[in-house]
Parts: C-alpha cells; structure tokens; sequence
C-alpha cells in the first residue's frame, strides 16, 4: 500500500470504490499478532499470541473479561483495543442494571458493529486499528463473534486474526467437524494448535507468551492462569507441527 490523493480521510472515495484509510485500518489488524476463536456445543475458546517489546519488557494483554458471560481477544494496535473492550464493558454493564441479566451476545455484536461503522462514515474520525473476537455464552449457546476496522461483524464456528492468521484458519477447517462435540479441554488444544501453527518453525508457544480464555455452560469467563495454560501446552506439545512458516514472512508488529 501506498499513499495516494485518495487517503486523506475515511469519508474520501477511489474511482475504484475503496475506502483507504479503512483497509490501512484492516492492515494493521494483520500486523497484530495472532488469536483464535472457536466454539463447541457448550463451550466458547479464545486464545492469543502475546508480544513483549524486547527480553526486559512483560508480555501485552490480549484478552479482556467483558462480563461474567463474555470476553473478547484483540489483534492490531492494543490502545485501540482497550478502548473497545471498555466499551463492550460498559455496554454490559448498562444491560445488566436495566434488565437484571446478562446482556445477550448479538446484542453486543449489534452495538459493536454500530460503534466501528461510525468512524468508517464520519469527517475527522479514523477507523479503529483492530480486530476483535468475541467468546461468550448465553440462553442461544456458545458464541464466537469476529469483528474488523471496516465494521463486518460476523458469528464464526472457528476463526483467527492476526499476523499469519491463515496458517491458523486452515487447521481449523481442516478440523471444524471435530468442534461441535469437543469437551473444553479438546476445544482449548485444538486453539493452541491453531495458534502454534502462526508461529514460525524456530518459535513455540509458552505460558508467558500465551493466553486462554474460556466460557461455557454453567461455566463464567475465565482467563485461565500461567500454571494451568502450561498444562494445555503440554498435550500440545505431544502433536506434531503440521505447517512451517516460511522464514521470508513478516514478523508481526508489538500489538
């Protein structure tokens, strides 16, 4: 990409009928490093990659509590993440005081996709650099929700986005059917798999650098702690690498 007399703001159109300023925003959505999204029957799994800036610098947070209900993982720029997710936040917070319940999941894709599509229509406003998935359960099931800077909100079965993300998308096609059934446990290894698969050949997932969040039937969110992602890593560890990056790949940005 590459500026042109048609990027200096979201509401300015190309002959060609594209929105820059919203595919830089999606640019660097791709930059971020990676997450994955999948859900069972029961049970919705998100997993993120996290990045420290150098070896004296702690790893960034990519995975929010929203709600008892909810929580969402992001890649791209994090300050655009947080505010997200504070938003969601708030947003659960609202429906919980006027309706005594939690809020329900399409609600919330419903305010998200209002909220992104508003800084892709206005003078003087940019897109938000992020992508978002969103893992909750309420009284429709388990849910998967991802979103991006151009506004599509989307219910996904599995999904990932980030840098080498695809990597990520082809196991879970290649493994979808297994979902539905799975147990939380099989659903979390069948994330980091996914995940591990973003990574290149010389790099592995560890507790510091990886996060799991997860939310079910009878079951709130939980950020699961470094002690219990280690054991996940552990079957992981068991199950052969099935793609690897090839070394020319851009490394993905601290985000």
């Amino acid at each position: 990409m590459f500026r042109n007399q048609y990027d200096s703001d979201v509401t300015v159109w190309s002959p060609q009928g594209r929105l820059h300023q919203v595919e830089y925003a999606v640019e660097a959505m791709k930059q971020g490093s990676a997450t994955v999204g999948i859900k069972s029957d029961t049970h919705a799994v998100i997993v993120a990659l996290k990045r420290a800036q150098n070896e004296l610098s702690s790893h960034q947070k990519k995975i929010y509590e929203i709600d008892t209900h909810a929580g969402v993982s992001i890649a791209g720029l994090l300050s655009d993440g947080r505010i997200l997710a504070r938003f969601l936040q708030t947003e659960c917070s609202s429906w919980r005081w006027d309706y005594k319940q939690p809020v329900p999941i399409k609600k919330l894709a419903e305010a998200m996709q209002l909220k992104l599509q508003a800084n892709t229509q206005y003078y003087g406003r940019r897109p938000f650099g992020v992508g978002i998935l969103v893992a909750g359960y309420d009284k429709d099931g388990a849910h998967i929700i991802q979103t991006d800077p151009s506004a599509e909100v989307v219910s996904m079965h599995g999904t990932s986005i980030g840098a080498r993300s695809q990597s990520a998308r082809t196991y879970l096609e290649r493994n979808v059917e297994k979902f539905e059934k799975s147990s939380p446990e099989e659903l979390i290894v069948h994330a980091l798999l996914a995940l591990r698969d973003t990574l290149p050949a010389e790099e592995n997932l560890s507790a510091q650098n990886t996060s799991i969040g997860i939310v079910g039937k009878d079951a709130p969110f939980t950020l699961l702690e470094d002690g219990q992602v280690a054991v996940h890593l552990n079957q992981v560890s068991t199950h052969p690498r099935t793609t690897a990056q090839a070394q020319g790949d851009a490394e993905p940005m601290q985000m």
